[in-house]
C-alpha cells in the first residue's frame, strides 16, 4: 500500500507507530476502511489489535504516521470526543460499561452531547429494535446483568451516538454461543443498513465470513491481508493467530 495519504477512503491508516512507554506496540500500521465495509483485524493475543483501535479513537497517542478520514480531516492524535463527534464509536474489549448506573443512565452516557430529549428518545427506541432485552432491564443497574447482556449495552451506548463507523474490539470474548450469534446477526444487520464497521475479534474465521476484507496483526505489523473469504482459506493464517500451537480444523468452526 501506497503510503502516500488520499481522501478516497472512509478511513485511512498510514504508518501508524504506537508506544507504551519505551515498547512498541505498533510498528507502521497500514490499512484503510471504505464506507458501507466491514473489515476485521485479527491476529494472537498481544498482537497489536486493540491499540490500533485506540490509536484510532484518540485513547492512546500515536508517535509516527497518519489516521484520514474521507476529505482528507486528518483526526491523528485528535482526543477521544472529538474523534466520536465525527461519527466513530468505540466500544472496547471487556464492555467497560458503568457497572453502578442502570441501563437507561449508561445509555444516555452515548448521547451526552445531545441535548434534545425528542432526539435521545428517538435513539434509545432504536437500541430497543435490536436490543429487546435492555428496554426490559431499563432500571436494572449494569453490573447486575449477564455478560451477553453487558455486550449489548455496550453496544447500545455506541449506537445512542448515532455513529456512521462503529469500532467493535472482541465482542463475542467470553459469551455462550448463542449470544454470539446473536450479536454478529446485529453487527451484519447495522452494517446493511449502510453502518461501516471496523471488528476486532477473537473468532478469526467467524469475523472472516462477514466481512468485506480482513487484515491480520502480528508483533505491531499487518503481515497478511486480503478478502475475507480468500483469507480464511490462507494457509498461513491459522499459525500467525495461533503461533504457538497446532489450530486444529474443528477450530475454524468455533
Amino acid at each position: 500500500m501506497a503510503n502516500e495519504m488520499s481522501s478516497r477512503h472512509y478511513l485511512e491508516l498510514s504508518q501508524i507507530e504506537t508506544f507504551y512507554g519505551k515498547i512498541q506496540a505498533l510498528g507502521g500500521i497500514d490499512l484503510y476502511i471504505d464506507k458501507g465495509e466491514i473489515v476485521t483485524l485479527i491476529g494472537s493475543n498481544g498482537a497489536g489489535k486493540s491499540t490500533t483501535l485506540k490509536s484510532i479513537s484518540g485513547q492512546v497517542k500515536t508517535k509516527k504516521g497518519k489516521i484520514i478520514m474521507f476529505e482528507g480531516t486528518d483526526i491523528t492524535n485528535k482526543p477521544a470526543h472529538q474523534v466520536s463527534s465525527l461519527g466513530i464509536a468505540h466500544v472496547p474489549e471487556g464492555r467497560r460499561i458503568f457497572p453502578r448506573l442502570s441501563v437507561k443512565e449508561n445509555l444516555l452516557i452515548g448521547a451526552f452531547s445531545v441535548k434534545d430529549k425528542k432526539v435521545i428518545a428517538k435513539r434509545m427506541e432504536r437500541v430497543f429494535q435490536y436490543f429487546p432485552k435492555l428496554k426490559e432491564r431499563l432500571e436494572q443497574k449494569g453490573g447486575t446483568m449477564s455478560g451477553g447482556e453487558q455486550q449489548m449495552l455496550a453496544i447500545g451506548r455506541a449506537l445512542m451516538m448515532k455513529p456512521s463507523m462503529l469500532m467493535l474490539d472482541e465482542p463475542s470474548m467470553g459469551l455462550a454461543p448463542i449470544i454470539v450469534e446473536q450479536i454478529f446477526d446485529i453487527i451484519k444487520e447495522l452494517n446493511k443498513e449502510g453502518m461501516t464497521i471496523l471488528l476486532v475479534e477473537q473468532n478469526a474465521y467467524q469475523a472472516l465470513q462477514i466481512a468485506s476484507r480482513g487484515y491480520v496483526i502480528q508483533t505491531g505489523e499487518i503481515v497478511l491481508e486480503g478478502k475475507g473469504d480468500i483469507l480464511m482459506t490462507n494457509e498461513r493464517l491459522e499459525k500467525l493467530i495461533w503461533p504457538d500451537c497446532n489450530a486444529s480444523s474443528s477450530q475454524k468452526n468455533m
